[in-house]
């Protein structure tokens, strides 16, 4: 027996059968003096019996692992004893572990590979470029149907509450509005302030090289209006509001509280997703009509300060260039963003799987989806307003 090791090993010889008869703690802290004496041993060195012939006959014999008298097995030395057997047995040895019970049999059991069989997973293919395309498209079709789905079972959820709206709860429309709506007025108020310096002094940079300088108005107001102010605004939007309600749902869906409201007979499109997609279709065109006039201003801001063009100037170009349908256009793809964000950003946190980093995946996958859609969505928009001449 080694000193340092919990374990001892004996051998004996009867009948044409080799027995070692294993004892103690066999664990894998004992690995490698575990596997070199069973090497050896199974090899048949010092275990032959007086009068043996030293030409391998021992080898020959049946050979059994005796772990009747094991008292502790754990992971790492169950896999070691099976390592050993099996690497025996492909060497033509008929070599097998007897005297299993217990929690030692179990062990053995669950890390067994029965011979022939492919027990370990092969290694993954790394798909080629084609192949990635294909399943990337598949993938975005499925989670297309899911919200087209996902958008169905909510319609026939807001005609149910037409005809019961106390199963609305409504009692969380005012505080999701100020979440959405003045909460985010701040951050909607610098960054389109940003976005109209930004543009006036690209702006008149060219205009002043051919002395069209009073046209700043024209180039920020319907660049803002009828583009920039709706997509800036949903994609803000999107950040603050879409994110918070994938992760607040996906925490309520892993949590089974959406469970628990179907078990007291409320419909989760009723209760979660109609108050929040609500919430977002009033606030978003408000917010969106407040970043148009907050990045004219910074246009003007650029106008006087790099162009000497007077307020009085400025403000009558603007009311030239920019129409009420215009205003509009740009109302109308915001409360058609707000739809998508609302509808994706719930669904994607009622299909939640898998605990905390359930959540996490769910959040950012209604940010990426949103953000995609609200792109494609604007390119539809822009297509037929230009067909109807708006």
């Amino acid at each position: 027996m080694d000193n340092a090791a919990a374990f001892s090993i004996e051998t004996e010889q009867r009948d044409g059968v080799r027995r070692l008869r294993l004892s103690g703690r066999i664990t894998l802290a004992d690995g490698a003096p575990l596997w070199s004496q069973l090497g050896r041993l199974i090899d048949g060195e010092g275990a032959r019996p007086a009068g043996a012939a030293a030409n391998g006959a021992v080898a020959r014999d049946r050979l059994e692992l005796d772990v009747a008298g094991v008292s502790l097995l754990d992971g790492g030395g169950a896999a070691l004893l099976l390592a050993a057997t099996s690497n025996a047995v492909e060497h033509g040895r008929d070599v097998r572990i007897v005297g299993a019970d217990g929690e030692v049999a179990r062990l053995l059991q669950l890390y067994d590979c029965p011979p022939g069989q492919q027990c370990l997973h092969p290694a993954p293919r790394k798909l080629t470029i084609l192949e990635q395309i294909g399943t990337a498209a598949v993938e975005v079709a499925r989670q297309g149907r899911q919200v087209l789905a996902f958008t169905g079972d909510l319609i026939v959820g807001v005609l149910q509450a037409v005809r019961r709206p106390r199963s609305v709860h409504f009692a969380d429309l005012t505080m999701l509005m100020e979440r959405a709506g003045a909460d985010g007025l701040p951050i909607v108020a610098v960054i389109h302030f940003l976005i109209g310096t930004i543009l006036g002094l690209q702006g008149a940079i060219q205009l002043h090289r051919f002395g069209a300088d009073p046209y700043l108005a024209s180039l920020v107001g319907l660049s803002v209006v009828r583009e920039l102010g709706p997509l800036m605004t949903a994609i803000l939007v999107a950040g603050r509001s879409g994110a918070s309600y994938a992760a607040e749902l996906g925490t309520m869906e892993v949590g089974e509280e959406v469970a628990a409201l179907r078990t007291l007979g409320q419909d989760p499109q009723r209760f979660l997703v109609f108050p929040r997609v609500l919430a977002l279709l009033v606030v978003v065109p408000l917010l969106t009509a407040f970043a148009d006039l907050v990045a004219c201003l910074g246009g003007m801001f650029i106008a006087i300060a790099e162009l000497s063009l007077s307020p009085k100037t400025y403000l009558r170009m603007l009311q030239e260039a920019v129409d009420v349908s215009d205003v509009m256009t740009g109302l109308i793809k915001s409360a058609a963003f707000a739809a998508l964000i609302g509808l994706v950003a719930c669904q994607r946190g009622l299909s939640t799987r898998g605990g905390a980093q359930g959540v996490g995946a769910s959040t950012t996958s209604a940010v990426v989806v949103v953000l995609f859609g609200l792109v494609a969505l604007d390119a539809v928009f822009t297509l037929i307003f230009r067909l109807l001449g708006w």
